[in-house]
């Protein structure tokens, strides 16, 4: 299912002889046949997803911790002692 939906990356409709056909071509050359060039890299891809992450983690403590904080300062989050006397 998703290799047809992905499929529509790599279709060509071409007109030939008056038809539309349709081709599937890689996208590794150029309608006339040449080969593109090799893409560029990303420099340093590791390290930015690295970075990301770390940041959102860090950012998520932060906040989680500081909630946490302020619902047990505000006694919204505190568990009662009573249902354990059963």
């Amino acid at each position: 299912m998703t290799l047809q939906r992905a499929s529509f990356l790599f279709r060509t409709i071409l007109r030939i002889n008056g038809e539309n056909k349709l081709h599937f071509r890689p996208r590794t050359t150029t309608p006339s046949g040449a080969i593109l060039p090799e893409p560029k890299g990303t420099r340093f891809g590791y390290v930015g997803v690295i970075t990301s992450v770390v940041t959102g983690l860090v950012i998520g403590v932060t906040l989680s911790k500081l909630v946490a904080h302020i619902l047990e300062e505000k006694e919204l989050f505190v568990p009662s002692d009573d249902d354990d006397d059963d």
